[in-house]
């Protein structure tokens, strides 16, 4: 019985050893299976995945960081954690690290990592802590996801959202938010002035119009590079190195040919004039796209921050203005606005707005003003003039308006809509056998049409809806469009002469076309322009041009035209020095289409009457 009494408790006594093994068994496998699963996520995970101490020393790190940042599992340990993080980011670690051992919670953050091949990487960053018996944080497990391109997208997607895709200038969206924080720092309690260029390429539609846009492009990347080595980004302003509050000058690009600089810090319009005259300086050095020499000037209006400016917009609007003006004034000049430029630019608003309720509603009319030869005073054609019947103004001369009809986009509509109107008029007059001998019709075309494609195919549907033989219709081009692109010129008035069609230009004598252009520009006839008809009896220089002007013109079997002619003196001295045509007041003014007509009857009845006498 005693052993008996003995055997219970040595048996529970075994049974509890042998069950205290076979639980540190299992303890053990489970271990075991947990640091196997663990191995086998780890080694396959495709983030890196790192166990450190306390003090930043490397445990584990899974295979990932050998794909990721190039280092092997040997080379890891011979360095701190910390010490390949960016010396920027690795307080904001040591930060965390701290905290997550303090509270056994890890934050998610981003820092940079140094590559092996010594570039940066960006790592998206979460520690958790692993805890001893004791419950004390005595190892944190970090898993590092690398985010790299998906910050260079967002950064990408950043600067594009600021920036012109094109040149790479800052865009309209972050001048707006520059323009801001100037108009701000100007209040009175601040006190900080800025300027505001706007600058705009001249004639930049017709180089975009007639080589197409890719060579536009090209055009505008190399204004963009010009400007930008003069304009320093966030840089002081050349000329104000020194002395003086500092100066800052930013270049934007707001879209199409439109570029801006903010002057921040200058008051003074000289100084800003001095700045756009480099500028314009650097641009008009000729430069080629696609083989083809291309000269560009710049138009630059200035615009003053005032205390009269209700919001930050207001100054880019006066800039605006001021750039207008020197378009108008002929470009390639620099303006500053003032209170008569406002007054300007809202009756310009005011026109366009106007302008472009007049096309569709028929506003339009065309008067006719007849070319003569001058020693028989015989109608050989007529001029169609465009003029605007304004509701409320009355008749307006395309002097007045065509240049915003160029600036809407409408004038090319309205050159079709004329040579349509012209070419019907003829085919009418012709109907009613108003003229002894063929008489032809005469049209301008602007540069903005010149340079449209669609030019000679409005021509064609014209003649073929009117049925006016090609030899009738006569284009008019002012020098100055026929020398801005020569190649275009050439190939456009090419096209015509093969059709038939005649061409004449206008305003010859005043501007620069050479005479080996003119050799190669397949013209019928010159027009004198009528200045120097108007000079020609009171300035020696001015008869002697026209005189040459006419042998010239008569020695390449050219017709010559005068305009602008008012006395019977200047019809005497034209058919001294040769000229066989012309036209002006003298003559008649321009007239409606019925006026016209009456005016050719009067004409041919005196020859009618007398051929009916014999």
């Amino acid at each position: 019985m005693l052993l008996q009494w003995f055997w219970i408790p040595l048996g529970a006594l075994t049974v509890l050893v042998i069950y205290q093994q076979v639980r540190m068994y299992q303890i053990h496998r489970e271990a075991k299976k947990h640091e196997e699963l663990f191995q086998i996520v780890t080694e396959n995970a495709a983030d890196m995945i790192a166990l450190v101490d306390v003090k930043g020393r490397r445990l584990y790190n899974s295979p990932a960081y050998k794909r990721v940042l190039g280092y092997s599992a040997a080379e890891l340990g011979e360095t701190s954690a910390f010490e390949q993080i960016h010396p920027d980011d690795r307080f904001r670690v040591l930060e965390a690290a701290r905290g997550a051992r303090e509270t056994g919670v890890g934050k998610r953050l981003e820092y940079r990592v140094k590559h092996k091949d010594g570039s940066w990487r960006v790592l998206e960053s979460l520690a958790s802590a692993v805890r001893d018996a004791k419950g004390a944080v005595a190892k944190l497990v970090i898993v590092n996801r690398d985010i790299t391109e998906r910050k260079r997208a967002e950064e990408q997607l950043e600067h594009n959202l600021f920036h012109d895709p094109l040149t790479g200038l800052p865009n309209r969206r972050q001048f707006l938010d520059r323009l801001q924080i100037a108009f701000a720092r100007s209040r009175p309690e601040a006190g900080r002035p800025y300027t505001l260029l706007l600058a705009n390429l001249d004639h930049f539609k017709v180089f975009n119009e007639s080589m197409g846009t890719a060579a536009g492009d090209q055009i505008l990347l190399e204004i963009g590079r010009r400007l930008s080595g003069h304009v320093r980004q966030d840089h002081t302003i050349p000329g104000h190195e020194s002395g003086g509050s500092s100066t800052e000058a930013v270049l934007f690009r707001l879209g199409g040919d439109e570029f801006t600089i903010l002057l921040d810090g200058v008051a003074d319009p000289s100084d800003a004039m001095r700045t756009a005259q480099t500028l314009q300086a650097a641009v008009a050095v000729p430069f080629t796209v696609e083989s083809r020499e291309v000269r560009i000037s710049l138009s630059v209006g200035i615009g003053l921050n005032a205390p009269t400016h209700a919001r930050p917009e207001d100054v880019l609007k006066d800039a605006d203005v001021a750039m207008r003006r020197a378009k108008a004034l002929g470009g390639s000049r620099c303006e500053v606005f003032d209170e008569a430029m406002h007054t300007r630019a809202v009756g310009r608003l005011r026109l366009e707005t106007d302008l472009r309720a007049a096309l569709t509603g028929q506003q339009f009319r065309v008067y006719y003003q007849p070319v003569v030869q001058l020693a028989t005073r015989r109608i050989v054609s007529f001029e169609a003039l465009l003029r605007w019947d304004h509701p409320t103004q009355g008749l307006i001369s395309p002097y007045r308006f065509i240049e915003a009809a160029e600036d809407t986009g409408i004038l090319v509509s309205i050159g079709h809509w004329l040579i349509l109107q012209a070419c019907e008029q003829l085919r009418t007059w012709e109907a009613d056998q108003l003229s002894e001998q063929p008489m032809s019709i005469t049209v301008n075309v602007s540069a903005r049409q010149f340079a449209d494609a669609r030019l000679v195919n409005d021509i064609q549907d014209a003649l073929k809806e009117t049925g006016i033989d090609p030899a009738r219709l006569q284009l008019e081009m002012t020098e100055s469009v026929a020398a801005a692109d020569p190649k275009l010129t050439i190939t456009v008035l090419s096209h015509l002469k093969h059709q038939g069609i005649g061409v004449i230009l206008d305003n010859f004598g005043t501007g620069a076309t050479s005479l080996r252009a003119l050799r190669q520009f397949p013209l019928d006839a010159l027009k004198i322009d009528r200045s120097l008809i108007g000079e020609m009896q009171t300035d020696l220089a001015a008869g002697d041009i026209v005189e040459l002007i006419t042998a010239m013109a008569n020695k390449m079997k050219l017709k010559v035209i005068a305009e602008g002619i008012e006395t019977a003196r200047q019809v005497e001295r034209l058919l001294e020095l040769g000229c066989e045509f012309g036209q002006g007041y003298y003559f008649s003014q321009p007239m409606e289409a019925k006026a016209a007509q009456q005016f050719m009857r009067q004409q041919i009845a005196p020859t009618r009457a007398r051929g009916a006498a014999k």
